[in-house]
């Protein structure tokens, strides 16, 4: 993929471009923003970069499909790219916004690291820049194909059915098309993005999973209030929460997003932490309305019972499955709600059966233990799928 001069190059300056990519990203963001200050209003997530997840996450991809290139040059990171395309298509992002991006990340590389970008070295980077740009651009073409719509043009207009209350912090929008047109399909674990216009007239946007199974006019997410411990609160859960009644209107993007059930002729393994049960409920409906019967374990971890939003459509869509059996740990468990642990999620004493497909959703540390747990268990690397709610800092962690 990548040319032998420029494969040479990028290994050479990879050390250093990887160790200054963190000041890269800060400064391409801040030139990104001065020049466009309606992309941080309305479409990239302010909490995110205020807090840096999402400088972390670029850095993080872009030194990943960088040391693919130069280590694996045969393959491409597929899965990466994917994940990053079905949250791009989900925001409608077009074509020509890549070319906004190289002008001021490449603008920045030159501020950080000044005279090492000789015109080789900018070269080689171009390359790398344009190799990952046009994988992501065919992808979201795909997508975008897939769903019937043009490049950007994802979204629908929603009403608000119903709400309702699951914990203090999670309520449950049942929407319906305000539109006289079918609604778009989806299937089991994908998302929505919805934007809402916010008190400064910023129209923010932020993904939330489908939390029922396809088939229904009625969409269904479940929406948690992110409270800021030493930082702001989410801006858009707090407005849905706050804001949001039985007959608004939301905007709605078409469906989109990679951790989907592939393989029903496997043993499945469902393991979410907090509200990262939303994905796993969707597939569970889906298993229990086509009859399944193969063999699915399903993991849940929480702060309590009380704060296990949609425990009982867990228990419930669990029981309906012939060969399900369910595991539930919590940190502070309840008098008189059981739970089957007590404290962090633990796959000891779990049986995991050989061929087992796993999909994972939930904080970070949560996904990162259950997967090396699996991992010990005999899993294929190939097997454990997961979504990251928020930037995918997976990569940037690691």
């Amino acid at each position: 993929m990548l040319s032998d001069r420029s494969t040479a190059t990028v290994r050479a300056t990879l050390p250093a471009v990887g160790a200054a990519i963190g000041d890269i990203a800060d400064l391409f963001y801040e030139k990104l923003f001065a020049a466009h200050p309606e992309l941080l209003r309305d479409l990239f997530n302010r909490g995110n970069q205020a807090s840096g997840d999402q400088r972390r996450a670029l850095a993080g991809s872009i030194a990943a499909f960088a040391t693919a290139l130069v280590e694996h040059p045969g393959t491409r990171p597929d899965v990466m790219l994917d994940r990053i395309a079905h949250k791009h298509a989900s925001l409608g992002v077009t074509p020509e916004q890549y070319d906004v991006v190289h002008t001021h990340l490449f603008a920045a590389i030159a501020d950080v690291l000044g005279d090492a970008v000789t015109p080789e070295v900018a070269a080689a980077w171009d390359e790398v820049y344009w190799l990952m740009a046009g994988s992501l651009i065919a992808v979201e073409e795909r997508l975008y194909a897939q769903q019937g719509v043009l490049a950007g043009d994802v979204w629908h207009t929603w009403e608000v059915a119903a709400r309702v209350e699951e914990t203090e912090d999670v309520a449950t929008f049942l929407l319906r098309p305000a539109e006289d047109t079918p609604p778009p399909a989806f299937r089991p674990g994908q998302y929505v993005s919805v934007q809402v216009e916010l008190p400064d007239g910023a129209r923010q946007i932020r993904q939330y999973s489908l939390s029922s199974a396809p088939g229904s006019r009625l969409r269904s997410i479940a929406v948690k209030r992110v409270r800021g411990q030493g930082s702001p609160d989410g801006e858009v859960s707090r407005h849905l929460h706050e804001h949001t009644r039985p007959g608004d209107l939301l905007r709605v993007s078409v469906p989109y997003g990679d951790l989907v059930l592939d393989r029903l002729d496997t043993p499945l393994l469902l393991a979410s932490a907090g509200i990262g049960c939303t994905p796993m409920l969707s597939m569970l409906e889906h298993l229990a309305q086509e009859g399944h019967s193969g063999p699915v374990t399903v993991v849940h971890g929480d702060r309590s019972p009380a704060d296990h939003a949609l425990r009982a459509d867990h228990v419930r869509l669990t029981e309906e499955l012939p060969e399900a059996e369910a595991h539930f740990w919590y940190e502070t468990p309840e008098a008189g709600r059981s739970a089957n642990r007590t404290g962090l999620v633990d796959l000891e004493g779990i049986t995991v059966r050989p061929g087992t497909h796993a999909y994972l959703c939930g904080p970070l540390p949560f996904m990162r233990a259950v997967r090396a747990q699996l991992l010990e268990a005999g899993v294929r690397p190939a097997d454990v799928h997961y979504e990251v709610f928020g930037p995918d800092l997976w990569l940037a962690s690691s």
